[in-house]
């Protein structure tokens, strides 16, 4: 996100940027030769298996943030400045992030590679379909869909129940239009007619194994433990029922292989996978940060949204399914989302406000209480916008202080973090990784869902109870009969609040969560609990930022944000 009062749009400092060629990137990184596969001058795909391991492996710095203005607050942005910062200071350091989707990149939130003077470039190819990871994880996706129809028109061995069918198709769009539809319509020859539907792709359960396997081996048995129906009599068919867990590892084997590029800094970046955290568990590949600590002295990754959505499922999902806890917690600030929390309407939120200002800390007060419940004690990083006044950062740092957290001012879209900009950061995050921690998970995998689901609701969201409704009831004795009561729980709900409810801002208490559904995903192996009204087919607003964009005779593209 940038200051809308900036000079310079993020697209247009990317591309004034002097990239370097991108084989040098990698022998920054200590990336050998072979294991480079270039896409073009300045990207390229990195075969884990050949990079050699000596065995250490580097400190991960998590960065996270309050609950964001719908803009964001820059989260990216400070994840790249911090990487440069910490560079600076000589440790080798590397960025993981997730890839942009096409939905927020052509409606409103605008892409994922930061901003201003620290972002990862090349900022359009990035923004726009990268090296082709999403286009692979739509057709594996779809595929697998194309196949369960076909097994059905063919006979059906498997006696799987149209009616009962849970897989979706998806399209890396945001299409209100096609969250419900009926498929197979036209006579017997055209397929078998049902009910279906369509998530976006960054929701589907193929994009969460992707981001959860260790390797291309996992992959696939992820990919055949998915379950993707149920027979007339409700037992659970899989992939692996169908035997097709071959092909669809077989869409992704390019695919999973994380992507190699820079920071304008020419910091090393990988930049692989991208669930939303708002609907899925929001953060980018095992298989990228578990590269990056093996090459790196810190890893700075991020986790969608607030520490309430992406925080919780990386320490909840992410950090069960590989090592990669993290040793240091970053949680972005901002004078701007603590207005609108403290109550100053959206449109008047860059005007001075010192009791909306004052209010707001509430939000942020819960989110790093509850990142500080984990066992570890978090860094405020306080992103500077244009519109932020001196006396309000100094309020802040000293509202920080009085709490008895570390906080920092990061100037990094108008400095970069390879200037001065992020360097009080990275000095405040190097000393919380000397600091002893002792981390753990909210809860434990023996407890029931519904009480994982109750321990999130309480303990993260301030809660007073959950409201199951009858369809969540009745997949909850689903769930306990099909033996996938152990596994983690993926919250899906409004980013804008604690609650469900978008429009409770602040630090609600006392109200009731309200889950409408629950989806569970084998292969991942979490159970997605639908709270709300929130969707896995997004909508466009009434303004896309798809109205901004163009392209002229050269191929030169504007617009993009």
């Amino acid at each position: 996100m940038r200051p809308a009062e900036a000079a310079s749009p993020d697209l247009e400092i990317s591309r004034r940027a002097a990239m370097l060629p991108i084989a040098d990137i990698a022998r920054r990184a200590g990336i050998p030769d072979e294991a480079l596969e270039p896409y073009g001058r300045h990207k390229a795909k990195v075969d884990p298996g050949l990079v050699p391991d000596a065995g250490d492996r580097g400190a991960v710095v998590l960065v996270t943030a309050m609950s964001p203005t719908p803009a964001g607050e820059g989260k990216s942005t400070v994840t790249v400045g911090l990487a440069d910062a910490l560079a600076r200071t000589g440790r080798r350091t590397i960025a993981a992030l997730r890839e942009p989707s096409l939905g927020p990149v052509l409606g409103m939130k605008g892409g994922a590679t930061g901003g201003g003077y620290s972002q990862v470039i090349p900022m359009e190819d990035i923004n726009l379909h990268f090296t082709g990871d999403f286009h692979a994880i739509t057709s594996a996706n779809n595929a697998l869909a194309a196949l369960i129809d076909n097994h059905i028109h063919h006979g059906n061995e498997l006696g799987i129940d149209p009616r009962r069918i849970t897989f979706k198709r998806v399209l890396d769009l945001n299409d209100r239009e096609l969250r419900q539809v009926v498929v197979g319509l036209g006579g017997p020859a055209q397929g078998t007619p049902r009910e279906d539907g369509f998530d976006i792709t960054v929701a589907s359960e193929v994009m969460a194994v992707f981001c959860l396997a260790r390797d291309l081996a996992d992959l696939k048995a992820r990919l055949a433990a998915i379950t993707v129906g149920y027979t007339w009599d409700r037992r659970p068919v899989t992939v692996g029922d169908l035997g097709v867990e071959g092909a669809l590892a077989l869409l992704l084997k390019e695919a999973v292989k994380p992507n190699l590029v820079q920071t304008i800094a020419g910091t090393p970046a990988l930049v692989h996978g991208g669930p939303f955290a708002n609907i899925a568990h929001g953060c980018n590949s095992v298989i990228a940060t578990t590269l990056a600590r093996r090459l790196a002295d810190v890893v700075v990754t991020e986790a969608g949204f607030g520490a309430d959505l992406g925080a919780e499922k990386y320490m909840d999902i992410k950090a069960r399914t590989a090592d990669v806890a993290p040793d240091a917690v970053v949680v972005v600030a901002t004078i701007r989302a603590l207005k609108m929390h403290g109550g100053q309407p959206l449109e008047r939120i860059d005007e001075p406000a010192p009791e909306a200002l004052a209010a707001g800390t509430a939000n942020l007060h819960r989110h790093l209480r509850n990142v500080a419940g984990f066992g570890i004690r978090p860094v405020v990083a306080i992103n500077r916008f244009a519109s932020d006044t001196d006396a309000e950062l100094q309020w802040l740092r000293r509202w920080c202080a009085d709490q008895g957290f570390e906080a920092a001012v990061a100037d990094v879209w108008a400095g970069g973090g390879g200037g001065p900009g992020g360097d009080e950061l990275a000095a405040r995050v190097l000393k919380a990784l000397d600091e002893p921690r002792s981390f753990r998970h909210l809860y434990p995998l023996e407890l029931p869902v519904e009480e994982k689901i109750r321990t999130i609701a309480r303990d993260i969201y301030g809660a007073a109870d959950v409201e199951f409704a009858l369809p969540a009831l009745r997949r909850l004795e689903e769930i306990r009969a099909h033996g996938c009561d152990r596994l983690p729980v993926c919250m899906a709900k409004t980013q804008y609040s604690f609650s469900d409810n978008a429009a409770l801002l602040g630090a609600p208490e006392g109200f009731t969560l309200h889950v409408r559904d629950l989806v569970v995903k084998t292969g991942a192996g979490f159970v997605v609990a639908l709270t709300g009204a929130v969707m896995t087919m997004p909508g466009l607003p009434r303004h896309p930022a798809a109205l901004r964009m163009d392209v002229d005779a050269d191929g030169t593209p504007s617009g993009l944000s």
